[in-house]
């Protein structure tokens, strides 16, 4: 049965308790289809672009002016459910549509040519790398100017156009030049259908004489998409899941641990479904945190190996048997390649293909259809939960600050963790917060967001934009160490604009502690900013904004009270003065590994 595009479903069942952030997952559009037709004078290739990301759910496009896409910019604004979102800089515009796409399902920025482009391209990385539909609109030159000897500004020189092109060909799906109508119309729809098709960003540069001239191909109102469902080979399917059951019904404590690409498979759910039918202790790997419901009765935390949630890496370790479902086993999320995991014991679900121990393989099987099968053929097992239930001692608290005592960075969290419920979301920027946040406990409904694979810094700054843009339901906490927000501090301002009412707790501890830990040297200490002062600057007395600078337990514990009462409709700023030795054990454990598997010398030749 196709699947009828049109506006986004948000992959949330009613209750909310699956945790399953909606990318990709569009739902069908209701009744028929009016073939409108559409006044020629505003049949335009910019209203069709318009028109097109309406109806895939994108109602906010992030966008920075530039001479060759202001055009194209007026034809956007015209659509009346289109808003458009002016930003400081590209970077930050393709981070906020990255934090848009993790909510929504799909994200979109539009850029100038080249200057612009090329300053995205790193934020459309990042969206790459974490399988986000985004759609990355450039206003490219003038189409009488392609084939041509001319040199044009905002490039290096050349009369050649295409090293924008080439430079976004290895981090999106689809790459589309528009200069010319006549297959404008094919080379839009192709390129948005394949990035909702694919999970991955695309390129689309529109010349930009073209995007106010009326053609005959956008004489009426867009049709909407009809893309056919991937589909698993039947008998690829039944043998997989035959090769599988016997694999775990056999073993005596098998487990369960899901990982980042749940999303893109949309199988967030049937893994909840598998875990229920066979009684199995879960974990998550750490970029899937957020995926499924923790406080699901047979969840045991966070695999990282050496850096795991308390006994959750001696349960995984010690089991006979474990399937991964969507796992991506980098130097980060091995914690230096030091996983204690043998290859024979495991079963490795990707999105479409399943590999048991050593063999055999099966490709063209669909994550969500094998393990919703799978959870038919399996025995209750539920020898490796009783294990972790017997093992199982809860975390203590930390030590009670005396009176006035600095503030130490697990105290902070602490409160953090008192914070979080159904209508909020924890952004957590690469650095120390990634594994201070792992600890978190998400309440059912609590969002989770974080940049693990390409784990740009600065990135959180502009997913907090974008993903509070797209959920105004929700309070977005946003935990960003004070060398990742001075590579994007500027959109705190665009924030401002559009009235958002995030809390961001800014941890000044005077360099980057996750580099330190890695590998120490005066390139890690930074500049310190008086940063309550400058949000104030950027405020100027326009928008709601409240900042406080907290140095102890008891002013940590006023500011939040306020941020979560009086000024509960502001945006607040928080910074948080830590000491610069103040880090998690995790970190501390996890850096030592990664700079040994960094520092490895060369293979003998």
């Amino acid at each position: 049965m196709d699947t009828r595009i049109g506006s986004l479903d948000v992959c949330r069942p009613a209750n909310n308790d699956l945790g399953c952030p909606p990318n990709g997952v569009v739902s069908a559009i209701q009744g028929t289809v009016s073939p409108t037709v559409i006044n020629s004078s505003e049949a335009t290739l910019g209203r069709h672009l318009a028109r097109r990301l309406v109806q895939i759910g994108v109602t906010d496009v992030f966008s920075v002016p530039g001479d060759f896409n202001l055009t194209l910019l007026d034809h956007l604004i015209a659509e009346p459910e289109l808003n458009l979102i002016g930003c400081c800089n590209e970077l930050n515009a393709g981070y906020a549509a990255d934090g848009y796409a993790r909510s929504r399902g799909v994200g979109a920025c539009v850029v100038t040519f080249s200057v612009g482009g090329l300053s995205v391209v790193n934020a459309i990385a990042g969206a790459y790398s974490e399988n986000l539909p985004l759609i990355c609109i450039v206003g490219g030159p003038n189409s009488n100017d392609y084939g041509t000897n001319r040199i044009l500004h905002h490039t290096i020189g050349l009369p050649d156009f295409t090293q924008e092109l080439r430079c976004f060909q290895t981090v999106t799906c689809y790459q589309a030049v528009v200069n010319n109508l006549e297959d404008a119309h094919e080379l839009i729809d192709t390129a948005i259908s394949t990035a909702l098709k694919e999970s991955k960003p695309v390129y689309i540069s529109i010349g930009c004489n073209l995007a106010a001239i009326p053609h005959p191909t956008f004489s009426r109102e867009p049709v909407p998409f009809s893309l056919s469902p991937k589909l698993s080979n039947k008998l690829g399917l039944e043998a997989a899941v035959e090769a599988a059951a016997e694999f775990l019904n056999k073993a005596v404590k098998p487990v369960l641990v899901g990982g980042p690409k749940l999303r893109v498979a949309q199988a967030c759910g049937s893994f909840v479904e598998l875990a229920d039918a066979c009684g199995y202790a879960f974990a998550v790997m750490p970029s899937g945190k957020g995926l499924v419901p923790e406080h699901h009765p047979h969840f045991i935390g966070t695999y990282w190996g050496a850096v795991s949630t308390s006994f959750c890496a001696e349960i995984v370790e010690s089991a006979d048997a474990y399937l991964f479902a969507g796992p991506i086993f980098n130097d980060y999320s091995s914690v230096g390649y030091s996983l204690l995991l043998k290859k024979e014991k495991a079963i490795i679900v990707q999105p479409d293909r399943v590999v048991i121990a050593n063999g055999p393989a099966f490709g063209c099987v669909l994550m969500k259809d094998f393990l919703m099968a799978l959870s038919k053929r399996l025995k209750k097992n539920t020898t490796a939960y009783e294990n972790y239930h017997r093992i199982f001692v809860p975390e203590g608290h930390p030590l009670k600050s005396a009176p006035e005592e600095p503030l130490r960075v697990n105290v902070m969290f602490e409160h953090i963790q008192k914070m979080l419920s159904s209508e909020t979301a924890i952004i957590a920027e690469t650095g120390d917060s990634w594994f201070n946040c792992q600890k978190l406990k998400l309440p059912k409904g609590c969002g989770y967001e974080f940049q693990m694979q390409y784990g740009s810094i600065g990135w959180s700054v502009g997913a907090t934009l974008g993903y509070a843009q797209a959920v105004p339901e929700k309070r977005i906490i946003a935990c960003i160490g004070d060398g990742s927000f001075q590579v994007t501090a500027q959109d705190v301002s665009t924030m401002l604009r559009c009235g958002q009412k995030s809390i961001i707790f800014l941890i000044n501890n005077g360099g980057y502690t996750i580099e330190v830990e890695i590998h120490d040297g005066p390139y890690n200490v930074i500049k310190n900013w008086n940063y309550t002062g400058l949000v104030d600057a950027i405020h100027n007395g326009e928008g709601k904004c409240w900042t406080a600078k907290v140095r102890t337990e008891e002013e940590l514990i006023q500011a939040i009270v306020t941020a979560t009462g009086p000024k509960k409709d502001s945006l607040c700023f928080i910074e948080v003065i830590v000491h610069k030795d103040d880090t998690s054990k995790e970190l501390l454990e996890w850096g030592s590994r990664v700079s040994a598997a960094n520092s490895r010398p060369p293979n003998p030749q």
